[in-house]
């Protein structure tokens, strides 16, 4: 198993990764994890990463892109991975083909959790609510749509182009659209 599993903010792609990460021994990655445990660890690129960090800046693509290498190489003893959210953009997605051609692991899968803006705004709305998160604010959630929509859904056209996107409908029930992923490991 080596997936990319993409959708816009509150897809439940998170949840979706971890979950079938567990049940087929595959390393679950994601960019946040990666950049707080690098930084933890005081890696040379970590310590780049926390330069831009502290001065609230986005982490570059090709220190992201390294921190992703370093992760995909050292793998788990099995070469399986689900990279969760990443690439964000058609820049990053490039920059992974060539590094994964480079390092001889090819993608099986590319899978969209497609969700509506408006069940997003739901989901992220009841999100605030329940964890008493004051940032997911209708403003900040329409903020993050338009991001997604400007640099993510690029990626998603770039996979569709080459042929590889697969789309799995996220507005199910947890458990549904786990069932539909599952489905595709043996596909």
């Amino acid at each position: 198993m080596r997936w990319i599993l993409l959708g816009p903010p509150g897809s439940g792609k998170g949840t979706q990764a971890k979950r079938l990460a567990a049940a087929h021994s595959a390393n679950h990655l994601s960019t946040g994890d990666i950049l707080r445990a690098e930084v933890a660890k005081g890696s040379e690129v970590g310590a780049e990463a926390k330069q831009f960090m502290e001065r609230g800046e986005l982490v570059p693509d090709n220190v992201i892109i390294r921190m992703i290498r370093s992760r995909l190489q050292e793998g788990n003893g099995n070469g399986q991975f689900i990279l969760d959210g990443f690439p964000r953009n058609r820049l990053q997605a490039e920059e992974l083909d060539k590094m994964l051609t480079e390092i001889k692991v090819p993608i099986d899968r590319v899978v969209l959790v497609k969700v509506s803006d408006d069940e997003v705004k739901k989901r992220l709305a009841g999100r605030a609510v329940a964890e008493g998160r004051a940032d997911d604010t209708a403003d900040v959630i329409a903020h993050r749509l338009d991001v997604y929509r400007e640099q993510t859904e690029p990626v998603v056209a770039y996979y569709r182009e080459k042929g590889r996107l697969v789309e799995v409908e996220g507005e199910q029930s947890i458990d549904q659209v786990y069932s539909d992923l599952e489905k595709l490991v043996t596909a």
